[in-house]
């Protein structure tokens, strides 16, 4: 299984065309807020299931804040991530997310790409592809992949 994770396209869909080009086929699309009214045209571009969520700049698009769900045998906990200050720690959503019981944790609005492994919780980022923020500001997102066992691995990715 495969799955493409963006976050904070702002409107611009060029990038995401292209990452979904060089990705295919993917079996889940999940993109952490930030769509700015473009939730139909994002979903006419897959055919597989989409987690969209609303982030800062989503106003009444009807968007769920947050999201969990599974995925194999994962428990997925999905925010934008501006309403735990992730501009600053993770901390606060990192703590959340282990109340709920999540085993991943994901989200946006920082436009920087960042994957933490620990024993009971990932958290990942994976960036913007129309502003990224960190060093070298290349497009970035981050796809998931699950083996037969079962077992998730995860890799940030540059266009």
């Amino acid at each position: 299984m495969k799955i493409l994770i963006v976050s904070d396209t702002h409107r611009s869909l060029k990038t995401l065309r292209e990452v979904l080009e060089r990705e295919e086929p993917i079996d889940m699309l999940i993109h952490l807020g930030d769509v700015e009214r473009q939730m139909a045209e994002i979903r006419q571009m897959v055919d597989c299931p989409i987690h969209m969520i609303a982030g800062n700049n989503d106003f009444l698009c009807g968007l769920p804040n947050e999201e969990e769900f599974r995925i194999g045998k994962y428990q997925v906990f999905i925010t934008h991530g501006h309403g735990y200050l992730v501009n600053i720690t993770e901390e606060h959503l990192q703590e959340r997310a282990r109340e709920l019981g999540a085993d991943i944790v994901m989200y946006g609005h920082t436009h920087r790409p960042l994957l933490i492994s620990e024993e009971d919780l990932v958290t990942l980022n994976p960036g913007s592809l129309t502003y990224p923020r960190q060093s070298g500001r290349h497009p970035s997102y981050i796809v998931m992949e699950m083996d037969r066992a079962g077992e998730a691995a995860f890799e940030i990715r540059y266009l």
